[in-house]
């Protein structure tokens, strides 16, 4: 990374939030899965499938994070190689 640049400091800050932004959505997705898990297996021990409506109300939201994520942000799965492609993404946009 050339410090002296502005252009690409910049660059490099919209690369690190947008690789944050994508990291988040990954983390949400998981706790998603393992607590709907939980969910899943305490509700059928039960013989009841009350389990469906977190997950419903919960997929829903996570569904709204990710349309947010990928279709806003544009466009896995360490955070250092989603910085990389978003760093080499914005370079080809501004011709660098």
């Amino acid at each position: 990374m050339n410090l002296s640049n502005p252009e690409l400091n910049d660059l490099d800050r919209l690369a690190r939030r947008r690789a944050g932004a994508r990291m988040g959505w990954y983390v949400h997705a998981l706790v998603f899965l393992s607590v709907n898990s939980v969910l899943a297996l305490l509700s059928i021990s039960s013989g009841r499938h009350w389990a469906i409506y977190p997950a419903l109300g919960w997929g829903l939201g996570l569904l709204i994070h990710g349309l947010v994520v990928w279709l806003v942000l544009g466009g896995g799965g360490l955070q250092q190689r989603l910085v990389e492609q978003e760093r080499e993404r914005l370079q080809r946009e501004h011709g660098r």
